[in-house]
């Protein structure tokens, strides 16, 4: 994992590199001459220009975040119901078919709860390894028999299988898509670049203004990296509707 999956090291990272940052912008105007009148003007609209590009630039970045935690929940949702449906359509299998696919649904919805609540990358590779393995034999399990009868009461099983199977990939292509890497570089920088500016801007002797930007901005990037980690931090996405159907299957 890397660090932006640790919302707590984004926080810490962003505000210290920010602080030294107004730091460094502080020296540079008490080492050089105050602004003129006119030069002080002109630099007031660039801090505001550059201040104004960062609050749109985290408001997008924001929104991504928040779009893509929407997603891996829909997936959430709709796995289950996959899950559901094809639990039920079991019994248009033979008897002994029939008890086989459940008993692998059963084990199919543990390990897709266990890898919504996963956090090591060693267990989450052993989840992948099982899932794989459950998936070739529940696969196998409906396949077997409509082939045997080629009917279209057997074609929904495999229909439902297969949309078992295509949903935990939606689930796994959605956990993949964060915010790219660039966007992150891109906002850092220019979150560097405003604490420079605020810091040769500000007038004061007090180092608590120098100090309030950024906590601001670090809070905001701990808030995003905390939405868009699917793993990391404490916003995630707990697979409820996986739970109920995990407790549901086993009463029936």
């Amino acid at each position: 994992m890397s660090s932006l999956d640790s919302p707590f090291i984004v926080l810490a990272v962003a505000l210290v590199a920010q602080w030294i940052a107004s730091h460094i912008g502080a020296y540079l105007r008490k080492a050089g001459r105050p602004l003129r009148a006119d030069e002080r003007d002109d630099f007031e609209t660039v801090r505001t220009a550059a201040l104004t590009l960062l609050a749109l630039i985290i408001g997008f970045s924001f929104s991504m975040a928040v779009t893509r935690y929407d997603q891996r929940k829909n997936y959430e949702e709709a796995e289950a119901n996959a899950i559901g449906t094809e639990y039920v359509r079991a019994d248009l299998l033979p008897a002994e078919d029939a008890a086989n696919v459940r008993g692998l649904l059963r084990r199919y919805v543990d390990q897709r709860v266990a890898f919504y609540l996963a956090r090591r990358q060693q267990q989450i590779s052993q989840i992948d390894a099982d899932t794989e393995k459950l998936q070739a034999g529940l696969w196998s399990a409906v396949f077997h028999p409509a082939n045997t009868q080629p009917t279209a009461v057997m074609a929904l099983a495999v229909s439902g299988m297969n949309d078992v199977l295509n949903s935990q990939g939606y689930t796994q292509a959605a956990w993949w898509n964060r915010i790219p890497v660039a966007a992150w570089a891109l906002m850092g920088l220019i979150a560097i670049a405003c604490n420079l500016l605020q810091g040769y801007g500000e007038r004061g002797k007090s180092v608590l203004p120098l100090l309030i930007l950024p906590v601001i901005l670090a809070i905001a990037f701990f808030l995003i990296a905390d939405i868009d980690s699917p793993r990391g931090g404490v916003i995630r996405v707990l697979p409820q509707n996986l739970l109920a159907l995990s407790q549901s299957i086993r009463v029936r």
